[in-house]
């Protein structure tokens, strides 16, 4: 069974604008996600936008398709990808010394069994799996961190 709710977030010190820069530029997300390799946007970036994506791990590859479903341009960007029925979203908040970037994974309705039935048999189990989502997450928030603090 899936846990509803992975989270994490990071303090970066960089302006709200220039992290959703980078957060909101679909096609950077590969340099930030250690799983994701590719993540298209079809049409503008907006609610109800259809992306198709490609995850790795490994030796494995998998294509998921998303929509957005919140886009509040400096402030959130949410997917639901279809295949699982997870919401993935970035939340940035205005900080005294630049940004707080919010990284959530949402499963508050389940995973599709049929993708959790994917997960235990080839991946390791649901457990393992969530917590390398999470790593991941800390990894893709902290490269997301690198990046706005330096260029």
């Amino acid at each position: 069974m899936a846990e509803p709710l992975l989270q994490a977030e990071i303090e970066i010190a960089a302006p709200p604008a220039k992290v959703w820069s980078l957060v909101s530029d679909l096609r950077q997300m590969p340099r930030w996600s250690p799983q994701c390799r590719l993540m298209k946007s079809f049409g503008p970036l907006r609610q109800g936008a259809k992306t198709v994506n490609l995850n790795r791990r490994g030796f494995l590859f998998w294509p998921t398709t998303s929509q957005i479903t919140e886009f509040i341009p400096g402030q959130k960007l949410a997917f639901r990808v279809n295949e699982n029925n997870t919401i993935w979203s970035y939340e940035l908040e205005p900080t005294a010394t630049g940004t707080r970037l919010v990284e959530t994974r949402h499963a508050e309705n389940g995973v599709k069994a049929v993708s959790n039935a994917l997960v235990n048999a080839v991946m390791g189990g649901v457990p393992s799996f969530e917590r390398e989502l999470l790593e991941g997450m800390n990894q893709s928030l902290s490269r997301i961190k690198a990046a706005a603090e330096t260029s």
